[in-house]
């Protein structure tokens, strides 16, 4: 049975991390004493959901979590330092606190230490996230106790909605961009003008048309896409903002 410790310190746990060449010990009162951190904990680093939604989301909206009293947001994953710090380096998550629990303590004394022997895994950590101040925990979500790995409660914006239910989330702004296009590079600069932080999906010749064609049902670069609506060329993003 999963432990929900609301109400409850975390565990005092030592952390070895591998800053560079070097080794240095993190401890849970310099994360947590005085401080509000939200913490998400996941089975293991470059697995699927937890590369492609958990912490990438997590990254995407940490911005609005600082806005809103948040002081650090922190990954917890039952890895050494050494894969926890690969797997930084493939992922969206400069805004994220990487904490390699290789030696468990923290999470079993977290109460969500679970037995993935049949995937290979050993003991890991079960899915969920929690709202920490100056050490205690407040709030958490921790995914219902079923086959395979459930993620229901334990995300990002569920946490958010928590916290601040009325805080504005960033959109999301994808350009389709071929490279040194004129009216692509005046798309970008307008967007930053106006606030986003666009991402941009290099086209090359070769796939260009069909690419363009597919998401847009338009054949000219640029194409932008915000929070999932098409937009469209530089014309139709400035008469967008107009």
């Amino acid at each position: 049975m999963l432990q929900n410790r609301e109400g409850q310190r975390v565990p005092n746990v030592t952390f070895p991390v591998r800053d560079g060449n070097s080794w240095k010990k993190l401890t849970t009162d310099e994360l947590f004493k005085n401080r509000t951190v939200v913490v998400f904990s996941l089975p293991g680093a470059f697995t699927p959901t937890c590369s492609s939604t958990h912490l990438p989301r997590y990254n995407e909206l940490a911005q609005t979590f600082f806005d809103n009293g948040v002081d650090e947001i922190v990954c917890v994953s039952v890895n050494d330092t050494f894969v926890m710090n690969e797997w930084a380096k493939d992922q969206e998550c400069g805004n994220i606190t990487m904490v390699p629990d290789g030696n468990t303590a923290f999470t079993a004394g977290m109460g969500m230490l679970v037995d993935k022997e049949d995937l290979g895994f050993g003991k890991r950590s079960w899915r969920y996230s929690m709202l920490v101040k100056d050490g205690v925990v407040e709030k958490m979500f921790i995914e219902p106790e079923k086959e395979g790995d459930p993620f229901e409660v334990s995300d990002a914006d569920t946490m958010l909605n928590y916290l601040a239910p009325n805080a504005k989330k960033p959109e999301q702004v994808v350009v389709f961009a071929k490279d040194g296009c004129p009216f692509c590079i005046e798309a970008k600069a307008l967007l930053r003008d106006k606030g986003f932080d666009p991402i941009e999906i290099p086209l090359d010749n070769k796939v260009r048309g069909r690419v363009l064609g597919a998401v847009s049902g338009k054949g000219t670069a640029p194409q932008v896409f915000i929070s999932g609506k098409l937009i469209g060329g530089l014309d139709e993003l400035k008469a967008h903002f107009a």
